[in-house]
């Protein structure tokens, strides 16, 4: 019985650690290290969609009916929110939902013509495939450049196999009300989930709404209460793989996008 313990770079940006040891360890369990507070287990990620536009023009007079090249960048923004709230009808809840963010928008003239770029994230949900979200908005916006990456499905683990009951009792036992929670943000659990097959689940101290902000911290007492959970969570995973429970119980079963 091993336990391999992996600092994975790029977790922000594309996840290239996570996609380097990939395809080198096929694990029986997995705990990606992630904020979610002490006495909450992270069970899903959405998926991820980045999208570059951008679109360039003669210059006209600011009195006459031609577009601007910011209000083309509207337009075209305001284009991508009616899709987004058409696909999310009879949706509830920010998990559920297709969720496009507007994170840059920049316009400019060069003497005879104009130009606006704009930079979208969108945040998918499990049942939709981000190569049918690109479709979508290809058919619908157009511009002299349209550019999309950092596509990650989402992903969505099982809640009960003997790594959440390990975590979950652990604790219980450190005295905390565990919860499960999913994330409308992406991880390295995106990257391995569906690869790797097997239980696995996102799990740390912090309080993830921080993230990126000037207000991130980390409480001591919240990290120390997760030090003794895992420490207390991986001796019974360890004493299981030892009497052969593991191999019997450790599958997994993954939400995916439908085929």
């Amino acid at each position: 019985t091993g336990l391999i313990v992996i600092g994975a770079t790029d977790e922000e940006s594309g996840s290239r650690g996570a996609r380097h040891i990939l395809n080198r360890y096929r694990p029986i369990l997995c705990i990606i290290g992630e904020p979610s507070r002490w006495d909450r287990i992270t069970l899903g990620y959405k998926g991820h969609l980045a999208m570059e536009w951008s679109w360039r023009g003669p210059l006209a007079h600011s009195a006459g009916p031609t577009p601007s090249p910011a209000e083309v960048a509207v337009d075209t923004w305001r284009s991508v929110q009616d899709l987004a709230e058409g696909l999310n009808a009879g949706r509830s809840g920010s998990f559920a939902r297709l969720e496009p963010t507007l994170t840059q928008l920049n316009t400019g003239r060069d003497g005879a013509h104009g130009w606006a770029r704009m930079d979208i994230d969108l945040r998918l949900p499990p049942d939709m495939d981000t190569e049918e979200v690109e479709r979508s908005l290809r058919e619908l916006v157009h511009g002299e450049l349209m550019r999309f990456h950092g596509q990650e499905q989402a992903v969505v683990a099982e809640k009960s196999n003997p790594l959440t009951r390990a975590i979950l009792a652990a604790v219980r036992a450190e005295g905390g009300t565990p919860r499960f929670v999913h994330k409308s943000g992406t991880s390295d659990m995106n990257v391995v989930a569906a690869e790797w097959a097997c239980p696995i689940v996102a799990y740390g101290p912090g309080d993830s709404s921080l993230d990126h902000t000037p207000h991130e911290h980390i409480n001591l007492d919240g990290y120390l209460r997760a030090v003794r959970v895992l420490r207390m969570a991986l001796q019974t995973l360890v004493d299981q793989a030892e009497s052969g429970e593991l191999a019997e119980t450790a599958t997994s079963k993954l939400s995916r996008p439908p085929a």
